[in-house]
């Protein structure tokens, strides 16, 4: 389910100590790793570094969500990857980050770079009830 998935959902804490949870694009390296990037989507405040980057810089805590909607509820399920978050100003992008992502091939990401290293998984799936 989590090489399938586009999006994730990042969950952080902001510089008012709120939950936040922003939209992602990532890629699993690894059995320990999640990388995402700050890319060239556009942005709210071109140039200026972002919120979630500056946030994780404060608290380098954070929770991936990927989930899978189905209408056939006994298809549901969801991922919760937990751990903590380095930000890499001047490293390359994985291989798998490139591979997933058709404009990333075209124009990989100049960064920062986000690795989330796995300290924990939850999961759940409605198939067979558990969580």
């Amino acid at each position: 389910m989590i090489d399938m998935a586009q999006v994730a959902r990042l969950g952080l804490i902001d510089d008012a100590g709120r939950p936040r949870v922003l939209p992602v694009t990532f890629a699993l390296v690894g059995d320990d790793t999640v990388w995402s990037a700050v890319d060239q989507k556009p942005k709210r405040s071109p140039g200026a570094e972002l919120a979630r980057v500056r946030w994780l810089r404060r608290r380098p805590e954070a929770t991936l969500l990927v989930d899978h909607y189905s209408d056939e509820w006994s298809q549901l399920a969801w991922v919760q990857l937990i751990g903590r978050v380095a930000i890499l100003d001047d490293a390359d992008p994985p291989a798998e980050l490139l591979a997933k992502y058709e404009p990333y091939r075209r124009q990989p990401p100049q960064g920062p770079l986000l690795r989330l290293d796995i300290e924990r998984a939850v999961w759940w799936r409605a198939a067979d009830g558990q969580a």
